[in-house]
């Protein structure tokens, strides 16, 4: 297997490469960024249609819209490769990439590279897939693991597209470092979009008041939380990323539902008439303030200890907010079009018993939610520990 070179940049490959006072931001990272929210709209938007339309086909809306994104993802890496490779100086070429002996590009570009070819590679595959063995009976069927694996080899892409520039670019200009942290917080924002949805399962309203749902939530979530602030060179980047996490999930909530769609699949048990919207986001935003607080005024402690006051108040700070928001989200005053809780698959009754109670089997007692909560707890620190890790590797990457 050809082996892949990474060595630092000198002062003078800095200035070769772009990284300076004057320096903007290349064109394939504002696409690769696009890319990632259109695989990100796209796939709550599949889930919308499958939701309310049931039926779809290889070039329905939803799915061009996520190969939009492995599309421009793909064509615009590809030719950032090509121009380092074909038409860049001998110094530019040092600083960045060398594989299989002949190209030359970023880390993130390849990234981006290999999740627009499994996309794109998936579209044939789940169309023959369908015509061969009809609708899918689980979500990550063979062919979805490949497109699930592209759509998030992409966003890695564009996170770490924007890391490499956001780690080289020391000199830049405050306008330039803040437009450097926008991108940071939407590439974050984006796949921690995709952690929800493909965890939704757990996660839904109907299970806020289970101690599996603190302890999945705590698993998850500040891996990637924690990365990011320990990885963004601002000071909140953990705030940031749940911004774009919760406004972007927030708009589509507000906007799916005002476009009419009928099923087109039976049965039908709830007849509805527009896009049925996915869940209200999550509260994570609590938490993630206090993750930011934490690296900021105990910059002298090691990653374990702040791992383990994270680990502590994350698991606290997110069940003092979620729980009594599960109530409110199961109540009359979230059946509407601000909280959505109105949505419902068509071909589930309406008048199911539990769509706006909690289950017994979703219920705990008191002593096994507190030690539910306690395993919890033990979980977001190692979570946390292992974030403080993958940020760090995060900030050393220049490629």
């Amino acid at each position: 297997m050809e082996t892949i070179t990474i060595s630092q940049p000198s002062k003078e490959e800095k200035i070769a490469t772009g990284v300076t006072a004057e320096s903007s931001l290349p064109v394939y990272i504002y696409a690769v960024v696009f890319s990632s929210l259109s695989i990100t709209g796209g796939l709550i938007w599949d889930l919308s249609w499958h939701m309310t339309i049931g039926r779809d086909g290889l070039f329905a809306p939803p799915h061009m819209f996520m190969y939009l994104g492995a599309v421009i993802a793909g064509v615009f890496s590809g030719y950032h490769v090509l121009r380092l490779t074909f038409a860049s100086k001998a110094v530019e070429k040092q600083s960045a990439v060398h594989f299989w002996g002949i190209f030359y590009g970023s880390l993130g570009a390849l990234f981006c590279i290999w999740g627009a070819f499994a996309m794109i590679t998936s579209a044939p595959f789940d169309d023959w897939w369908h015509n061969t063995f009809g609708l899918d009976v689980k979500v990550l069927s063979p062919p979805h693991s490949i497109l699930a694996v592209g759509m998030i080899t992409i966003q890695f892409g564009a996170i770490v597209s924007v890391l490499a520039f956001q780690n080289r670019a020391t000199d830049a200009s405050p306008s330039t470092r803040d437009i450097i942290n926008q991108c940071f917080n939407l590439s974050f924002g984006f796949l921690l979009i995709m952690v929800f949805f493909f965890a939704n399962e757990y996660l839904s309203r109907n299970s806020m008041h289970k101690s599996l749902f603190y302890q999945i939530s705590g698993a998850l979530f500040p891996l990637f939380m924690v990365a990011a602030s320990r990885a963004s060179a601002g000071k909140w980047g953990a705030t940031g990323m749940t911004i774009v996490f919760s406004v972007l999930l927030i708009l589509l909530v507000w906007i799916l539902p005002l476009f009419p769609a009928e099923p087109k699949l039976g049965p039908v048990l709830n007849h509805v008439t527009h896009y049925q919207n996915f869940d209200f986001p999550l509260l994570l935003i609590f938490p993630a303030i206090a993750i930011d607080l934490v690296n900021q005024r105990m910059r002298d402690k090691g990653d374990f200890v702040k791992a383990i006051y994270i680990g502590i108040l994350f698991s606290v700070i997110f069940l003092v907010f979620q729980w009594p928001f599960g109530d409110f989200l199961m109540s009359t005053y979230a059946r509407n079009w601000i909280f959505g809780s109105r949505s419902w698959y068509f071909g589930t009754d309406p008048d199911y018993p539990y769509r706006y109670v909690f289950k017994p089997s979703d219920l705990e007692t008191t002593a096994v939610f507190i030690k539910g909560i306690g395993i919890a707890i033990v979980i977001t620190i190692v979570s946390s520990s292992v974030g403080f890790r993958w940020g760090r590797w995060m900030k050393s990457i220049k490629r």
